[in-house]
């Protein structure tokens, strides 16, 4: 797992929030609200790693504010005439599914055995879904 600094921008003038990344120069993301555009980030954050790893180039580390505040370009910039909020976007790369042993309550095995014939995959997609942002 990578976590990356993300910058959230609000403008009172404008609709939504945006957001950038200092290590990804050009990458940015937006959303009407703060949930949405995290969800975006973490989107377009996995998108632009994966599309480098794919095409054979380095995916920088990600860096810390305070390495961020000292070598970004950019920083001044915004911290001068920006109104934004430091965030964190993380980047999980994709695995193969490996076997767990968890204990559940027998009615809701049942409940589960009752609207499908998988119950590792609705177990992981209502995880995905209680674990993603509301929107």
């Amino acid at each position: 797992m990578l976590k990356y600094i993300a910058l959230f921008e609000t403008d009172e003038y404008a609709d939504g929030v945006g957001v950038v990344f200092p290590d990804f120069p050009g990458c940015v993301s937006a959303g009407k609200n703060y949930d949405d555009a995290l969800k975006n980030a973490h989107e377009i954050l996995a998108d632009i790693i994966e599309e480098k790893k794919a095409n054979g180039e380095d995916v920088p580390q990600p860096r810390t504010l305070e390495q961020i505040k000292k070598e970004w370009e950019d920083w001044q910039e915004w911290q001068d005439n920006y109104t934004f909020t430091v965030g964190y976007v993380y980047y999980i790369p994709e695995a193969k599914p490996k076997k767990y042993t968890i204990m559940l309550n027998s009615g809701l095995i049942a409940r589960i055995d009752a609207v499908c014939r998988n119950r590792s995959a609705f177990i992981a997609k209502a995880i995905e879904q209680a674990l993603s942002p509301a929107e």
